[in-house]
């Protein structure tokens, strides 16, 4: 049998390295060693971001939904109990999104809530 070399395999694995690490500090931009490390390290920061954005945008939504609530006197949790015994089935984003661009909206809201534990 030939025998078969590896080189072009290697390099290409290198230079798609190399690639995703352009534009690092330093010897890690260059080095191939180094490089390796910083991609593998940056691939396990992005994926744990891709998680806690999810989290940041949640509490985001809550602390919004929460201010809206207090202007119209009541506080977040009897507000989401409220609808939830009114049937009313809008996620945090949306109830977020009303109480940023229609205060009416969410006061009729907020009276349906304290309407339905009444």
């Amino acid at each position: 049998m030939a025998r078969i070399k590896g080189a072009l395999a290697t390099r290409k694995r290198r230079n798609k390295t190399l690639k995703l690490a352009k534009g690092y500090w330093g010897a890690k931009s260059k080095h191939f060693k180094m490089a390796k490390e910083a991609v593998m390290k940056s691939g396990q920061y992005a994926y744990i971001g891709r998680r806690l954005k999810k989290r940041d945008f949640r509490s985001l939504w809550i602390t919004r939904i929460s201010a809206a609530c207090k202007i119209n006197g009541v506080n977040y949790s009897t507000f989401i109990n409220g609808l939830k015994k009114a049937g009313i089935t809008l996620n945090r984003k949306m109830l977020s999104e009303i109480a940023i661009n229609d205060a009416a909206g969410f006061t009729a809201l907020t009276e349906s809530a304290k309407a339905a534990l009444n």
